[in-house]
């Protein structure tokens, strides 16, 4: 969930309830749009890739439980079909499928200090690959690319730095011109 400003690292100083606030707490500083330039495009574009995405069944509006209960996700830790949900877990990976079958996701999620690797997922056939989209262990503007911009990924594993989250994306059957198109944010 973002509020307004979160995309310019506006904050209100702890305060949750600025409503009845006029002072600083609540207003806007159009400046931190100059400051944080670099959160704001990447916010826009992952907006924009949420929006197109390619989960949405055709002629429906589907409510996020009525859709969590139709995705076809696995679950993984660094090592693939084995996540490991204990309390002292720093990390998890999920590969999910769109509801149209066209596309595949994989996103590895790494809450540890150090870099952990993980496993990938095999391609089946070879002009198939992955395409890092989002990795925001990178500086702007490499964190997040458009489909058609995406590094290649070859590789049987992916390093991801501390604190990081990393999206991939696989085109299947050849849906790859019909990945949904993010435009450029620079």
């Amino acid at each position: 969930m973002l509020l307004m400003g979160d995309e310019v690292r506006r904050t209100q100083r702890g305060n949750n309830n600025a409503y009845c606030q006029d002072s600083d707490i609540s207003w806007f500083d159009w400046s931190l749009l100059d400051r944080h330039g670099d959160i704001h495009r990447f916010v826009k574009a992952l907006n924009a890739f949420r929006q197109r995405r390619d989960i949405v069944a055709e002629g429906g509006v589907l409510s996020l439980n009525q859709l969590l209960r139709r995705a076809r996700i696995e679950w993984h830790g660094v090592a693939l079909k084995r996540p490991d949900w204990s309390d002292h877990s720093h990390s998890l990976a999920f590969t999910l499928r769109s509801l149209r079958g066209r596309f595949l996701l994989h996103g590895m999620l790494n809450a540890y200090w150090e870099s952990l690797t993980f496993e990938l997922p095999l391609v089946a056939e070879r002009q198939q690959t992955w395409r890092r989209c989002i990795d925001t262990a990178l500086k702007s503007p490499d964190d997040i690319c458009p489909w058609e911009d995406a590094p290649v990924v070859r590789q049987a594993t992916y390093v991801v730095q501390p604190r990081s989250v990393v999206l991939l994306a696989l085109a299947l059957e050849g849906a790859a011109g019909n990945f949904p198109q993010l435009e450029s944010f620079q």
